[in-house]
């Protein structure tokens, strides 16, 4: 069995590959987090560094979520009761509350483009912070896996229509609007292939191609 994740002397744990894993967003988002929720956190990261682990020994396609168990050492139910297959290991990310507050922080008063930025810049500085959802090697599988890149398009397209209520919100039109549903349907759909495109490790430049995307939804798309 390869070694398991060690404990810094600062707290952090570091991935068999040694790339810091904080124990969960709650140093993100300010809440107290109790010694229930801590375990909680703490297991399911063991499950995703022994998940990551056997993907980079044997492939994911050759790991079972039977090995990915035995390795980080929960039993099989235990498993299912963190991550609905072995998909979810790799896809999810827990960041919703930190999503919730980036939704919630847009200033009033903005036009469809403007609230889309900012939702842009803050869900990207959330994700390319937190150091599992902007994992290189977590990225690489998403986008060069064949089952995974299938799982992430389903989750993406909800993402769309999750969007069209934040937005329907937010500007205070009807959610079946056909003209919301078409630029939120325009904005998902760019900014996902984009995001596809561009490098495993988000940077300033990735945010700026993201942007400058926008931009030019707003001109009308000029050649």
């Amino acid at each position: 069995m390869a070694a398991s994740p060690r404990r810094e002397p600062d707290g952090d744990r570091r991935s068999g590959n040694g790339t810091a894993v904080t124990d969960g967003p709650e140093c993100r988002i300010g809440r107290p987090v109790g010694l229930r929720e801590k375990h909680k956190i703490r297991t399911r990261n063991a499950i995703r560094d022994a998940a990551m682990r056997l993907f980079e020994k044997q492939g994911y396609a050759g790991t079972t979520v039977e090995q990915i168990a035995r390795e980080a050492e929960v039993s099989h139910t235990t498993f299912f009761r963190y991550f609905s297959s072995k998909e979810q290991v790799v896809l999810s990310d827990d960041l919703d509350d930190v999503r919730a507050q980036v939704i919630a922080g847009v200033p009033p008063g903005l036009n469809h483009f403007g609230f889309v930025r900012e939702l842009v810049r803050g869900l990207f500085t959330a994700a390319s912070g937190d150091p599992w959802a902007s994992n290189p090697e977590r990225l690489r599988l998403i986008h060069t896996e064949p089952a995974l890149r299938v799982s992430h398009q389903l989750e993406s397209d909800r993402a769309i229509y999750d969007g069209i209520d934040v937005m329907a919100d937010y500007l205070g039109v009807d959610r079946d609007n056909p003209r919301l549903r078409v630029f939120a349907a325009a904005v998902g759909g760019v900014m996902f292939h984009i995001a596809n495109e561009l490098t495993f490790i988000p940077d300033d430049a990735a945010l700026t191609s993201l942007l400058e995307a926008i931009d030019l939804l707003e001109e009308g798309f000029p050649l």
